[in-house]
């Protein structure tokens, strides 16, 4: 006699993506693993006593969504402190005055290239803001930060001077890379604050369909609140870490080896920086930019990445590589060791090379970085209407078969946004079918977790890991994908979000 399902999810149109053309009405979970893909009718068969039927409401049942680059602390940042995602600079400087009052007042995420006026926040504008207290705005890709004349006084003597932006000999409020680094973790949170931001971020997950991250991280305690919630049985998240080559030491005297781990927590492998980034004008250029002189900058030289390389590659470890201008990316692609087995990465790769046949390894990138893409974005500033068409190929890695995975870099956390503007992109070359999109951001952030086994697609024997649209992403407009709004998600057959 065959044995009954825990819970059966019926009244759905559910969708494989293991076969683009395969559709069935319910699925049906044992031990939270998915044993059969069916039917309504004869998914029924499996329905014993103690089976819990939970009606989908004839939702579109996809596998949970995986953002295969983030930083969850960040996003917990986010939510807790000043989110500074707004097309208005006024509000973003309202929204400062209004943070939590504490020691520091802190925002996050804020995009000048969506104002007016395209200027990054100034000291005399966070002045405004406190002229007692320190004010720290960061950009949305972290590489930039706005402070205030209190954060300058107080810290004259440690923020690296090359990153201090300066009018007439005159810092201008503008700090980078090295120098938002700095701040970033002087404003770090403790164990206990970082489980808070971690649980706020995983929550947000929840809502937005996301059922695996890849966190990516640097001086946080993530990694323990993680640990901790997963001992507690309280993390309903699958969670693959990597951590900065500075921890490459501490990873070697532990012994943390890739894909070891348990069924929430595993460990990803090293990730590290080639170049900065576009919206801070330090991502590495073979051509200099538009509105700037100069190639952009290095992070970590060429000499020093291909030793951390050596060094990743000795420790049989995975690796992935931050690298967004084309002369960063060709640099990354040398210095990657052969072995496939291992699926090496490019994060981000926003100016690809125009050849590319010698990438052979997992392209990790942002679909929703396309919203600076689009006519008089960000990139047709830095890059010119040129170069701005040749980024974001995703088109033309998939035509290289290349393996694509798709992450979200918490600008936002959001992947029916970063789907969206994978169907909407203005280029061919850029351009997906919802089908291509929806796949980079769950089997193919699967296959560059090493977890195509176990999530990706809704195949019998995978965890059951799903996600429940209230409309279809193939039937609505292209233009409203993002507006979607999630009815369910679904960690190992267990519902952790209800709309």
């Amino acid at each position: 006699m065959t044995q009954a399902a825990d819970r059966i999810f019926t009244n759905a149109e559910v969708h494989t993506l293991a076969d683009p053309d395969e559709t069935h009405e319910a699925v049906a979970v044992r031990d939270g693993r998915i044993v059969r893909v069916d039917s309504a009718y004869e998914i029924g068969f499996l329905e014993g006593v103690d089976t819990e039927v939970i009606d989908c409401d004839g939702g579109v049942l996809l596998p949970g969504f995986i953002d295969a680059h983030t930083h969850m602390e960040i996003v917990g940042r986010r939510l807790v402190h000043a989110d500074l995602a707004t097309d208005d600079r006024t509000a973003a400087l309202d929204r400062l005055r209004e943070a939590p009052d504490e020691e520091w007042i802190l925002g996050y995420g804020y995009d000048e290239s969506s104002w007016d006026d395209d200027r990054y926040l100034t000291r005399e504008e966070l002045d405004e803001v406190s002229s007692d207290r320190p004010v720290v705005a960061f950009r949305e890709d972290l590489h930039t930060a706005s402070v205030n004349s209190v954060v300058l006084d107080r810290y004259a003597e440690s923020l690296p001077e090359d990153g201090i932006q300066r009018e007439a000999g005159d810092p201008t409020g503008v700090v980078t890379e090295d120098a938002a680094e700095f701040l970033r973790m002087e404003t770090a949170p403790g164990r206990a604050e970082t489980k808070r931001l971690v649980e706020a971020a995983r929550d947000r997950a929840h809502r937005l369909g996301v059922t695996g991250v890849h966190d990516m991280v640097r001086h946080s305690d993530a990694p323990a609140a993680y640990r901790s919630l997963a001992v507690e049985d309280d993390l309903d998240l699958r969670v693959r870490l990597y951590y900065w080559a500075d921890h490459l030491d501490a990873v070697e005297e532990t012994g943390l080896v890739t894909n070891h781990g348990g069924a929430c927590v595993s460990v990803g492998g090293i990730k590290t920086y080639t170049d900065g980034s576009l919206g801070a004008g330090t991502a590495k250029l073979s051509e200099p930019y538009a509105n700037h002189e100069g190639t952009g900058e290095w992070v970590v030289d060429p000499e020093e990445l291909a030793d951390i390389a050596d060094r990743v590659d000795e420790l049989g470890m995975q690796l992935a590589v931050h690298a967004i201008g084309d002369e960063a990316i060709e640099v990354a692609l040398d210095a990657l060791p052969e072995d496939s087995e291992t699926r090496h990465r490019i994060e981000h790769a926003e100016l690809l090379p125009a050849d590319l046949k010698g990438f052979d390894t997992v392209a990790s990138m942002q679909p929703n970085f396309l919203r600076w893409a689009r006519e008089d974005g960000l990139y047709e500033r830095r890059l010119g209407a040129e170069r701005t068409a040749e980024s974001n190929r995703f088109a033309d890695i998939l035509d290289a078969n290349v393996p694509l995975a798709f992450g979200s870099d918490c600008m936002p956390l959001d992947p029916l946004f970063g789907v969206q503007q994978a169907v909407t992109a203005p280029e061919p070359s850029q351009r997906l079918s919802v089908t291509e999109a929806l796949k980079a951001y769950t089997s193919g952030a699967a296959y560059a977790g090493h977890d195509e086994d176990r999530f990706g697609t809704v195949e019998v024997g995978k965890r059951a890991d799903f996600v429940v649209l209230e409309e279809s992403p193939w039937t609505v407009d292209a233009g409203a994908i993002a507006d979607i709004d999630i009815s369910m998600t679904v960690v190992d057959g267990e519902v952790v979000y209800r709309a």
